[in-house]
């Protein structure tokens, strides 16, 4: 039989001489070289965990210790433990505490009658993976949180069914003006306009049926706490957020970059005004002018009342020019200023 090589750091609270040595044999038949320490009471275990400077990997509790046992011991012994896992070994068949006992936090719970080698490993190995697993879950919980907590991007986590807010975090906060109780007591039909909430129903609607796809959408309004409107890009996915089904949403504002292109294009239609005034109002005078000039010029106009009439036609002209032109100037000036 191949034994694990793995050095684990092994503390073994047992008080009857007999049963640790029969609990050292288990482990040595699996194990090549494990690393065990023993403590004959709660005392003496819990001095053991405080001075030693390498973590125990497990801790095999015997049920039973001359100054303490019982519920009490359980308690007492997994507040010093800390995360280190620890395995409950007793010789009294009681289901009812031993399923208390896990759910107070003990690793898992074993009949020394029932005990031997192989089921004494398995449970080590079991319970080490399990709190390998628990640790990632750990970890992971916290990159999440740091990753939404500390984004500079307003997020949110809703509820699909209640659209009530889960989670918010400190970008968003800041953003619409909600402190952190207000906004998850309100739920995201509260930051839309009521003639918005259609569209809104829509989009639920959709996320619902198409859990497993990313949904993005552009040029929502949002409202903020004040009423002021926003116009805000949305990009959502479906998440589990404390075993509820829910939406984990990034916002971005979009409602100055809107209004900067909302402005080049009232620019663009004043320009193209401009252009057309230029081409077609500006035309019309100075065909007048030039055809009268050329009348006065090449052609010898005795009767002085037909020249008056072609010089105030000529006038009329110019005057008309000169309105054009200024009204030019000043859709011109109010254009660039605006820009």
């Amino acid at each position: 039989m191949v034994k694990d090589k793995s050095s684990y750091h092994i503390l073994i609270v047992e008080d009857n001489p007999g049963d640790f040595a029969l609990v050292e044999d288990y482990l040595l038949e699996q194990i090549l070289e494990p690393v065990i320490v023993r403590a004959e009471s709660f005392k003496t275990g819990a001095q053991t965990l405080k001075s030693t400077d390498i973590p125990f990997d497990v801790i095999l509790l015997d049920l039973t210790l001359p100054d303490k046992s019982g519920k009490l011991l359980v308690d007492d012994f997994l507040k010093i433990a800390s995360d280190c896992p620890v395995i409950v070994l007793t010789g009294y068949t009681d289901i009812d505490f031993s399923i208390h006992s896990i759910s107070l936090g003990v690793a898992d719970y074993l009949l020394k009658d029932d005990l031997n080698g192989i089921s004494l490993y398995k449970s080590i190995i079991y319970c080490l993976e399990r709190r390998k697993k628990s640790k990632e879950i750990i970890e992971s919980e916290k990159r999440y949180s740091n990753l939404f907590h500390l984004s500079p991007q307003p997020m949110y986590v809703y509820d699909i069914e209640t659209l009530q807010f889960l989670d918010i975090n400190q970008a968003a906060i800041m953003h619409y003006g909600y402190n952190a109780d207000e906004f998850l007591n309100i739920t995201i039909k509260d930051i839309r306009f009521n003639e918005d909430v259609d569209q809104l129903n829509e989009v639920i609607d959709y996320l619902k049926k198409n859990t497993d796809k990313t949904f993005k959408g552009s040029s929502f309004r949002h409202k903020k706490k004040n009423g002021e409107h926003i116009l805000v890009d949305v990009q959502t996915n479906a998440i589990f957020y404390k075993n509820k089904k829910a939406q984990i949403s990034i916002i971005t504002d979009v409602t100055e970059r809107s209004n900067y292109i909302k402005t080049i294009e009232d620019q663009n239609k004043k320009l193209q005004e401009i252009a057309w005034m230029q081409s077609h109002l500006v035309r019309a005078p100075l065909v007048r002018i030039m055809g009268i000039s050329d009348l006065i010029q090449n052609h010898n106009i005795a009767n002085e009342t037909e020249l008056h009439d072609l010089l105030k036609h000529l006038l009329n002209s110019a005057n008309e020019l000169d309105t054009i032109i200024k009204d030019i100037s000043d859709k011109t000036f109010a254009t660039k200023n605006k820009g």
